[in-house]
């Protein structure tokens, strides 16, 4: 009986395990374990929206920003960052049924290159609130709860809200991201909206001011007509009563419109720029200098205080009365007109703090009868000067391997900052090595990122149509107006290749023609002598396979071809791990090109395989566009947004 009795509950024991294995809900196909995100959320929302038409350089990005909105939520939910790992397969497949709803025939992982892991993959090892919590001062959580929890709708209570975010990133959350869905710079956003905002990570402001997704409710419109059609004939009414009194105030309209004009000669133009710059006194600590103030601390703009110009005006160097050392950008042939892109460039540049970025002091706002607008923007002195100084200028000693190294990390750090920590995303549009500046310790700092809307077309520092200098700029952009993030790959890559061969990036040859640094590097690496492309007599020379690996990277980025570029993150994770390089393929025939060259083009083979002298890993080069570039080049020219 009691031999019975256990066969009985062994047959019971392994019929409920079976049956408890086959209906769990929570056990996927393949072994994976169901996915624990809420997709609908992402889904109403763009339902219930007007549809948005997406470039396919936008695509990746917007399935990007939509994951991280969906991620808030499920941190608001579940105290947790992420799925977990062995979810991550499930909840790819809920993502790309969505993704299939909305962008047809389009595979969301293999065309932007995201691995399946990286969506249960972040920041720092940081998956739960608590590991945020315990990084992240709480003072600068109780900053970003009283910058963020209003409504976001307007741009005023946004703009409060993003700066709070984008220093809490660059103080604290520094370490190193797993891929490029949710990386350090995305994971404050995610908490502000889960916690800080009242409202919630699907709300449309919130959405809209977090994570760059504007859903506009398709409602609105009808709204708008039967506020119009209630409206009509209570204006109608209305209108009787408006043209009895009109005759009572005109006389007195009359004298109200002499005295504003006598008020506008005198300060009425300042009204503009004050309302726009209020936001900023009240969000910031920035300083507002008096133009006393600045000319004391320049000699009254003295020529001798110079130290850099430009087509927006000249920068000179002066001491405050702290005894500070600054450098102060003087804005030239400005009007009241001109007001409101002084406040972009004073609200992108105070928004934005990161240790390979110059950071704004403050700024000067002035209208006199003599001096006309008068708009200046004070920052920190760089005592090393520029790049530019140190390569091409009079400096005696050559800069360093080292040195050149920290350069080179630090300016691909600040940049990927722009594109991908910045919100929204800033293209800079002229890099070059004198935007390079370097402190006493000869790290870098990218100055001008707030000029990527502020210069006037046609008064660049070289003449060209688009905003940036020749030489630097990417061959898409000059020709096309074609803008994107990899526009300043390119520019990144001509900087490194001069920093690599003290080089500058157009000479001009025997026969007087103009020739890029960028094809001569190229012509070299090409015949197996990329060391040829290291400057003779630098000081402490690297390890020979680390001088390679940084000039076929630059060779990459600068390549004429927008889709052989890689992204900044990515650059930056080639500099400073043993991450491969991606296949370069062969570029096309320079604009300036001898008839050998293009002999030798037309004659040369469809692909070869080049080893460095140096024992670097092989690489090799193709003619034609690869058709997986999308899938090993990585994550398409999303983050496009440009500052408006």
């Amino acid at each position: 009986m009691s031999l019975f009795y256990h066969y009985h509950l062994l047959f019971f024991f392994f019929f409920f395990t079976f049956l408890s294995i086959s209906l769990n809900p929570c056990l996927a196909q393949n072994g994976t374990v169901s996915c624990p995100l809420d997709f609908g959320v992402l889904r109403k929302l763009i339902t219930d929206s007007k549809p948005v038409t997406l470039s396919p350089s936008q695509e990746c990005q917007y399935i990007r920003l939509g994951l991280r909105l969906v991620l808030s939520q499920y941190l608001q939910r579940s105290n947790n960052f992420l799925p977990p790992l062995d979810s991550a397969e499930s909840c790819w497949r809920d993502f790309q049924d969505l993704v299939d709803d909305f962008i047809p025939n389009y595979d969301a992982r293999s065309s932007c290159g995201f691995n399946t892991s990286w969506i249960s993959q972040g920041c720092m090892n940081i998956t739960t609130r608590s590991q945020f919590e315990s990084l992240v001062p709480k003072s600068s959580l109780n900053e970003v709860a009283s910058a963020c929890n209003q409504s976001l709708e307007n741009n005023s209570p946004c703009a409060a809200c993003t700066p709070t975010l984008s220093r809490q990133q660059a103080l604290y959350l520094t370490g190193p991201s797993v891929g490029n869905l949710t990386d350090c710079a995305a994971y404050p956003s995610i908490y502000a909206a889960a916690f800080a905002n009242r409202y919630g990570p699907t709300d449309r402001a919130t959405a809209k001011c977090l994570f760059l997704l504007d859903f506009v409710p398709k409602s609105s419109g009808r709204k708008k007509k039967k506020a119009l059609i209630l409206i009509f004939p209570i204006l109608g009414v209305g209108l009787l009563i408006i043209i009895g009194g009109c005759w009572l105030l005109r006389r007195r309209y009359k004298g109200l419109k002499r005295k504003k004009k006598r008020d506008r000669i005198g300060g009425g133009a300042e009204m503009g720029l004050g309302s726009g710059l209020d936001s900023i006194k009240d969000s910031t600590t920035l300083v507002e200098y008096k133009l006393d103030e600045i000319k004391k601390a320049t000699r009254n703009f003295s020529r001798d205080f110079i130290i850099g110009r430009g087509g927006y005006g000249n920068v000179y160097k002066g001491e405050l009365p702290d005894g500070s050392q600054v450098a102060l950008k003087r804005f030239k042939n400005l009007s009241a007109a001109g007001d409101a892109s002084f406040v972009h460039e004073v609200k992108v540049i105070a928004s934005v703090r990161h240790v390979n970025l110059v950071a704004l002091r403050g700024y000067c706002t002035a209208t006199t009868p003599f001096e006309g607008h008068q708009r200046i923007i004070v920052c920190d002195l760089m005592k090393n000067g520029s790049l530019h100084d140190h390569l091409f200028g009079s400096a005696k000693e050559k800069l360093s391997w080292p040195i050149r190294q920290k350069i080179a990390l630090g300016t691909a750090r600040g940049l990927a900052y722009l594109h991908y920590g910045a919100q929204p995303a800033i293209i800079h549009r002229d890099i070059k090595a004198s935007n390079i500046l370097l402190d006493e310790k000869f790290d870098a700092k990218v100055a001008d990122f707030g000029l990527a809307k502020f210069t006037p077309e046609g008064v660049t520092h070289v003449s060209t149509r688009v905003a940036g200098t020749m030489g630097y700029v990417a061959p898409e952009y000059a020709l096309y107006g074609q803008l994107t993030e990899r526009s300043d790959v390119y520019s990144f890559g001509v900087v490194l290749l001069e920093l690599l061969s003290g080089k500058k990036a157009l000479t001009m040859s025997d026969e007087s023609q103009p020739a890029s640094v960028s094809d001569w590097a190229w012509s070299l690496v090409r015949r197996g002598r990329t060391l040829d492309v290291i400057e003779d007599g630098m000081p402490e020379l690297g390890p020979q396979e680390i001088l390679e690996k940084y000039v076929l990277i630059a060779v990459l980025c600068s390549h004429p071809q927008l889709y052989a570029r890689p992204t900044m993150d990515q650059v930056v994770k080639m500099l400073e791990t043993d991450q491969s390089i991606p296949t370069i393929p062969v570029r096309p025939i320079p604009l300036v090109a001898e008839m050998d060259d293009i002999e030798r083009s037309v004659s040369s083979s469809n692909s070869g395989h080049l080893s460095s002298p140096a024992g670097y890993q092989p690489f090799t080069f193709e003619n034609d566009r690869p058709s997986s570039h999308k899938e090993e080049g990585s994550s398409s020219d999303s983050r496009l947004v440009e500052l408006l």
